[in-house]
């Protein structure tokens, strides 16, 4: 995806809302918003069709959580002669699932217990940690697909704002105007950057990676970048390493972003050896997961000048502790996951779901696959 495309999304998404508002829109324009909506974020659709699969047989049943009578109504179009369920509540998704070939919109360990006919998961966030780590999951041949690239560009914006606050002081001076106080030498000259020529280091080079990466390009900075396997590396992109690359890379970087999944891989990666690793003052910025870091070494890495500053959308423990150092550690910026939210709502959410369950019930190629093994 270019930049005229991520435009041509952005500028989509927005229409979507003109459209849909607070009501599902009919299901041609339905049909039109998302075929936009995939060819402007490049959603990759699975290798194998669901009905080439052992054991593949026309779904039933499909449970729907969180959805309204008028929600359910709206996806009826996608799959005719499927059962669809509107699940209001937890309670209401675990008996409905018993006899459920699908679910759409949750993906939790009591649920795929609960489900013991399942063939098919639609999660509504990029994060599968929870539904991939149910114990047995993997064996049971349930695919599972996710919203990968749905939140990359307004996560990317979130970490820019992470990136220029800590640049030009804010995690210092905001606090400082909540108490009047005007203190123009509060931050150091030394420490008000100019971003443009400085390197960045994405770990992640996925949905909302790239889309960090090609904003960073845009703003004049050198992109490094590492990701788990070894595809063709973006134009916008100066360098490109693989996971076990991350020492090497991190000593170069002045922002370093952490936008990984949580898998057994990624759990604790930026740990002391990766901090000490890594350029004296360089910015931390993690929107993947809390998981993903050794937290007091992080701490202990902004207590010493090792790292320069932090902004966290993603923590662990996660909610933080009202008493937990983190928040108490210099030059800190958080927020509490909510890196994806936006005013654009959750119909781009829905419409990718609505497709997938036009797929699963013609037994077609689903879009964004996890695989499971991997965690992603």
């Amino acid at each position: 995806m270019n930049l005229t495309l991520a435009h041509k999304f952005t500028l989509a998404a927005a229409a979507s809302l003109l459209i849909f508002g607070s009501m599902p829109a009919g299901s041609q324009a339905a049909d039109a918003e998302t075929a936009r909506l995939i060819a402007a974020l490049g959603l990759q659709e699975s290798a194998t069709a669901l009905a080439d699969r052992p054991g593949w047989r026309a779904p039933r049943k499909v449970v729907v959580a969180g959805a309204d009578a008028e929600r359910i109504a709206w996806m009826r179009s996608a799959a005719p002669g499927v059962k669809l369920i509107g699940a209001r509540d937890r309670a209401e998704a675990l008996r409905e699932v018993a006899d459920a070939d699908a679910v759409i919109g949750a993906c939790t360990p009591e649920l795929v217990e609960a489900g013991k006919r399942l063939r098919w998961i639609q999660h509504l966030y990029a994060g599968v940690e929870r539904c991939v780590g149910t114990p047995g999951f993997a064996g049971r041949g349930i695919a599972l697909s996710n919203m990968q690239k749905i939140a990359g560009p307004v996560m990317s914006e979130h970490v820019l704002a992470f990136m220029f606050g800590l640049a030009r002081g804010l995690a210092t001076y905001v606090p400082q105007q909540a108490l009047g106080e005007w203190s123009p030498d509060a931050v150091p000259e030394s420490r008000m950057w100019s971003l443009e020529g400085k390197t960045i280091l994405v770990a992640g080079l996925g949905g909302i990676g790239t889309e960090v990466a090609r904003r960073a390009h845009a703003l004049g900075m050198t992109v490094i970048a590492t990701r788990n396997s070894p595809r063709e590396k973006p134009p916008f992109v100066s360098e490109q390493g693989l996971s076990g690359d991350l020492p090497a890379l991190v000593a170069r970087a002045d922002v370093i972003v952490d936008s990984l999944p949580l898998t057994p891989e990624t759990r604790g990666v930026f740990n002391r050896k990766i901090f000490d690793a890594a350029k004296r003052g360089a910015l931390f910025i993690n929107v993947g997961r809390g998981g993903t870091v050794v937290t007091a070494d992080l701490i202990a890495a902004l207590e010493d000048g090792r790292i320069g500053g932090a902004g966290l959308d993603v923590t662990d423990p996660e909610p933080l502790p009202a008493d937990h150092p983190l928040w108490r550690a210099p030059n800190v910026l958080i927020t509490p996951h909510v890196a994806a939210a936006t005013d654009l709502g959750e119909e781009p959410r829905w419409l990718i779901a609505r497709e997938n369950l036009r797929r699963f019930a013609a037994g077609g190629k689903l879009l964004s696959e996890v695989d499971v093994r991997r965690g992603y």
